[in-house]
C-alpha cells in the first residue's frame, strides 16, 4: 500500500506544472536583468554625448561671434562648458583642447606631417626625419597645432568628459566603472586680420 501511495505520489508530482513559471523566471530574470542594465546604459551613454555634442556646437557658435581667439574669451567660454557639464555630472573630469589648422579641409583631414617610417610602425620616432610643416619643431600626428589660432584659421575644439558609470552593468563583466564621451566641432576663427602663414616646411628628425 505504501509502495503504491509512494508511485501514485510521484507520477502526480511529474505531471504537478504548479510552481513552474517562478522556477523558470529565477532562471531568465538574471539575464533579463543584465540586459536591461545594458541597454540603460547604452542609452544614457548615448544620451551624454548628445548632450555634450550640443554644448559644443553652442560654444562655437559663442567663439565665433566673441572673438574666441582672445585668451580670455577662450577661459569664459570653457568655463561655460564645465559649468553645463557639471550640472550634469558634478564629479566628471573635463578635458578640453584646441588644435589649429590653416583650412577646414586641413582640419577635417587631420593628416600626420610626412615623414620617413623606417620602422613601419606608424610614428615617427627613432631619429627618422619628418617634415615640420607648421613649424612647430614637433612631429605632428593630426597635421594641427595647440591652441585657438589666429585669424583665419580652422579649430577643433575637443571636449573629452569622464565620469563613473550610471549602472554598475560593466562591473558584472568585467569592464570599466567610468565613461568616456568626446565631442569635436570645428570653427572657423573671424576674419579681423590677414591670416599668418607658416612658410616653407623645415625638415626635422623626430626622437
Amino acid at each position: 500500500m505504501t509502495a503504491f501511495t509512494l508511485s501514485q505520489a510521484l507520477r502526480r508530482l511529474r505531471r504537478d506544472r504548479r510552481g513552474a513559471t517562478i522556477v523558470e523566471f529565477a532562471i531568465v530574470a538574471p539575464v533579463m536583468c543584465l540586459m536591461l542594465l545594458g541597454a540603460f546604459d547604452v542609452s544614457h551613454t548615448l544620451y551624454t554625448r548628445g548632450v555634450l555634442q550640443g554644448i559644443v556646437q553652442k560654444t562655437a557658435r559663442d567663439s565665433s561671434l566673441e572673438a574666441g581667439t582672445a585668451a580670455s574669451q577662450q577661459a569664459m567660454l570653457d568655463g561655460r562648458v564645465k559649468k553645463q557639464v557639471t550640472a550634469l555630472y558634478n564629479n566628471a573630469d573635463i578635458d578640453i583642447t584646441r588644435r589649429f589648422y590653416r583650412t577646414f579641409s586641413d582640419a577635417a583631414a587631420a593628416k600626420a606631417e610626412a615623414f620617413s617610417d623606417t620602422n613601419d610602425n606608424g610614428v615617427c620616432d627613432a631619429n627618422e626625419p619628418y617634415e615640420d610643416a607648421n613649424r612647430n619643431s614637433v612631429w605632428d600626428a593630426d597635421g594641427g597645432n595647440d591652441g585657438q589660432g589666429g585669424a583665419k584659421d580652422a579649430t577643433l575644439y575637443t571636449v573629452t568628459v569622464t565620469y563613473p558609470r550610471m549602472f554598475p552593468v560593466y562591473n558584472l563583466v568585467g569592464g570599466s566603472n567610468t565613461a568616456v564621451v568626446s565631442a569635436s566641432t570645428v570653427l572657423k576663427n573671424q576674419p579681423y586680420a590677414d591670416q599668418a602663414s607658416y612658410g616653407a616646411a623645415v625638415v626635422r628628425n623626430c626622437p
